[in-house]
């Protein structure tokens, strides 16, 4: 176990410095963004893959904007008052996943509970027209809660995507201080109602560890997804962002999150990808065919 002191700039363990992948891909695939103006995680998040991802041609689109109605103290979008969202925006995403030649995609959203369906309408638009646009491409869809609305869920589902995402984020004793807008059981009932209605698509979730839960709470929280319906758990280390943000308590190994998977696996959890650097979108096609491969067995 790796403990530092509550300082941003606490120099990290070797495990999580990499070597950043700036190539003739990574360009073009950021000016393409730029060109159509989109937004990513990737860029809007500061997430340390995204060298690699660029340079793999993949990438996870933000949609409904760029300001989220929230104010999480882990995330580093932007908060605010949003705007009204842009209608074009869906036709851009198929455009450039279409220019790309992307064999999966990877679609969110800032959290818009500003809206009376949470934007589901936009997110089953966008997927429909990426898969008009390019049928062999897999979707994969990484919502906010909704508020918890079912119909606004089902609206998204109605699309056909591959996968449903809705990320749990952290143990329930912490979300007071991690994500106070959520609501733990929400964001359960959401995975199970996603199973619910369309046993076709695979359901999955994202933990985030370093905000001082302790093994016994993940495996908990592991243990309340499988029971919830879903299928596809990722866990990775918390970096932060900026001061604003809440500090580390403390940098797993690479040896803890492989016993994390284990661990978890045992308990029902199809498949899990546990890493430091590993984030709910990180290469999603390879997770996706890991668990197909798995339940294939």
């Amino acid at each position: 176990m790796l403990r530092i002191r509550e300082n941003n700039k606490e120099r990290k363990p070797h495990w999580l410095k990499i070597k950043p992948q700036f190539d003739e891909t990574y360009r073009e695939v950021k000016d393409l963004i730029s060109e159509m103006n989109l937004h990513t995680v990737c860029q809007e998040a500061t997430c340390p893959n995204i060298g690699e991802c660029f340079s793999a041609r993949t990438a996870t689109f933000i949609i409904l904007g760029d300001i989220c109605t929230r104010g999480c103290r882990f995330c580093n979008v932007k908060k605010g008052k949003p705007t009204d969202y842009d209608l074009s925006e869906p036709m851009r995403v198929a455009e450039a996943c279409a220019r790309l030649n992307m064999r999966f995609s990877v679609i969110t959203s800032v959290t818009r509970d500003d809206l009376s369906d949470g934007g589901a309408a936009i997110f089953a638009e966008t997927t429909r027209l990426i898969k008009s646009k390019i049928p062999s491409c897999g979707v994969e869809l990484l919502i906010p809660d909704l508020m918890g609305d079912v119909d606004a869920l089902e609206t998204i589902l109605d699309a056909n995507p591959d996968a449903l995402a809705h990320n749990l984020e952290t143990v329930p004793r912490l979300y007071g201080k991690v994500r106070p807008k959520a609501v733990y059981q929400r964001s359960l009932d959401i995975l199970k109602a996603a199973s619910q209605l369309r046993s076709d698509i695979a359901v999955k979730s994202g933990l985030m560890v370093g905000f001082g839960e302790t093994e016994d709470e993940i495996l908990e929280v592991i243990d309340d997804a499988v029971r919830h319906g879903c299928q596809i758990m990722t866990i990775g280390q918390y970096l932060r962002p900026s001061d604003w943000h809440l500090p580390v308590t403390e940098y797993y190994s690479p040896e803890r999150f492989q016993t994390l998977k284990e661990r978890g696996e045992a308990l029902g959890m199809k498949f899990i990808e546990s890493g430091p650097l590993v984030r709910s979108s990180y290469m999603a096609h390879r997770q996706m065919a890991a668990f197909r491969r798995k339940t294939a067995q």
